[in-house]
């Protein structure tokens, strides 16, 4: 039998084995997606970009691009249930910004909405 201070290496060696073996089993139990669920995101991408290049100048009107994008957003409908939260916040938060008239708060809802979608469309909601 080993004392306290023998056995240190030993435990640590152990749990770093065991840590190993729990994001491995962890990475390799979220399946990828399949090709049909990414051509439905790059789809739903393509159609949030459309979205979001449409109407005035956010840096000229921030409140009314905001108001601009609300509806088509929400128009768009996507099977990808984390893209589809996305979106509905991004709406959610320009509407808020719109009804703030650009308040703080609301911009950083938007900011953090925009930082949800570009997580799952890169680029697109810049």
């Amino acid at each position: 039998m080993c004392t306290t201070v023998q056995c240190r290496p030993f435990v640590a060696v152990a749990m770093a084995l065991a840590l190993m073996l729990l994001l491995v089993a962890c990475g390799s139990s979220s399946s990828p997606l399949s090709t049909s669920s990414r051509a439905v995101v790059k789809q739903t991408c393509r159609q949030v970009q459309a979205v979001l290049s449409d109407g005035p100048e956010p840096q000229a009107d921030a409140v009314g691009y905001a108001q601009a994008q609300v509806l088509p957003l929400r128009r768009i409908h996507t099977s990808d249930k984390g893209l589809r939260e996305a979106i509905d916040g991004l709406a959610s938060a320009y509407e808020s910004f719109a009804a703030g008239k650009g308040g703080r708060s609301s911009k950083s809802a938007v900011n953090a909405a925009v930082y949800r979608v570009n997580a799952i469309c890169p680029g697109v909601a810049s």
